[in-house]
């Protein structure tokens, strides 16, 4: 009687049980809600991300396991922390563990995890002249920021307004804006927007 050697088999035939296997198969599905979310395409991502579509196809149907080089860039691209895209929180806890996001200069602690809809965050702009940029931004929807500390500069069109610590301001961000600290302090701001704000507050440098 002969027996055949059959080499190459999955590994997870011999840890049935293997939790890290649990995880990475939860990936694919995490990544495909938060790009629908944004309501971004296969091909817009792979502009953001580097990887190419074909990729990112097969990750998101669990065809392929992700690495560490391939879920960096699609964290930044997301804007959301690494954990988030290889863990989902804990079933039934209603906490919320704020992760600061550095972008551009800015710190942004995201005080909700839902993918999609209204995103609220914590946003400490950094003192006046220390912005890498004050280019005016446009995009679709609507935004609300409140100043917890601190007094913020914040240009709409061609009108400017300094605000200070308890005031609030909302806006049409089709109009071209710019928040930023209005001086030689950090100014701490609770802001709220849609999708299409969070990608533009969230951009790599240089987009």
């Amino acid at each position: 009687m002969r027996i055949r050697i059959i080499e190459g088999m999955d590994s997870r035939m011999d840890h049935p049980d293997n939790p890290a296997e649990d995880v990475l198969a939860g990936v694919g599905p995490r990544l495909r809600a938060l790009r629908r979310a944004r309501s971004a395409t296969l091909a817009a991502l792979a502009n953001e991300t580097g990887l190419t579509a074909s990729t990112l196809s097969r990750l998101e149907n669990g065809k392929l396991r992700p690495t560490l080089e391939q879920l960096l860039p699609l964290a930044r691209a997301h804007g959301v922390p690494l954990d988030d895209l290889v863990a989902a929180p804990p079933t039934g806890d209603p906490r919320i563990h704020l992760r600061p996001v550095r972008r551009s200069g800015l710190v942004m602690v995201p005080l909700t995890r839902r993918a999609g809809g209204i995103q609220a965050y914590k946003v400490i702009y950094p003192p006046a002249g220390r912005s890498p940029t004050m280019k005016l931004q446009t995009h679709e929807g609507y935004e609300w920021f409140y100043v917890l500390d601190g007094h913020a500069r914040f240009v709409l069109g061609e009108r400017e307004f300094r605000l200070g610590a308890g005031e609030a301001a909302e806006f049409d961000t089709r109009v071209p804006h710019w928040i930023g600290s209005a001086d030689s302090r950090p100014v701490e701001v609770l802001t709220l927007f849609g999708a299409q704000g969070e990608r533009a507050h969230l951009a790599p440098a240089g987009h």
